[in-house]
């Protein structure tokens, strides 16, 4: 098993910000892109972001560009994500998610080898 943990999530009024961590292990972090994956209540799992293993590219969902920011620090085996502006749509259960493959980005939300505990984000007023 590949113990990915995250934290930072929490409730917030809409405008509000948050910053998720994931803190990775068992695994060589720096060799492997990590995303972002969310699940809404009653919807299926969306991903939202993803980081090269160097972090020099990032993409996004549509849904949440220009307002969340991924990064990651490979010395801490931590990936983090930066959202801002959030709305009610946004609150979900929140994952940090690991491919198969090493040097691989993967979007499709299902794909992925592992996935983390999540970290539920509440916004509402």
């Amino acid at each position: 098993e590949v113990p990915l943990v995250e934290s930072g999530g929490g409730s917030v009024q809409p405008g509000g910000s948050l910053r998720l961590s994931c803190a990775a292990s068992g695994f060589p972090f720096s060799r492997f892109a990590m995303s972002w994956v969310r699940r809404a209540p009653g919807k299926a799992l969306e991903w939202v972001s993803a980081i090269t293993n160097g972090g020099k590219t990032t993409s996004y969902a549509d849904s949440v560009k220009g307002r969340f920011t991924i990064s990651r620090d490979n010395a801490k085996n931590t990936l983090y994500l930066q959202m801002n502006n959030l709305k009610p749509e946004d609150s979900a259960v929140y994952y940090c998610a690991k491919p198969v493959r090493p040097f691989t980005v993967v979007t499709t939300p299902t794909d992925f080898e592992n996935y983390g505990l999540g970290t539920q984000v509440t916004v509402s007023s």
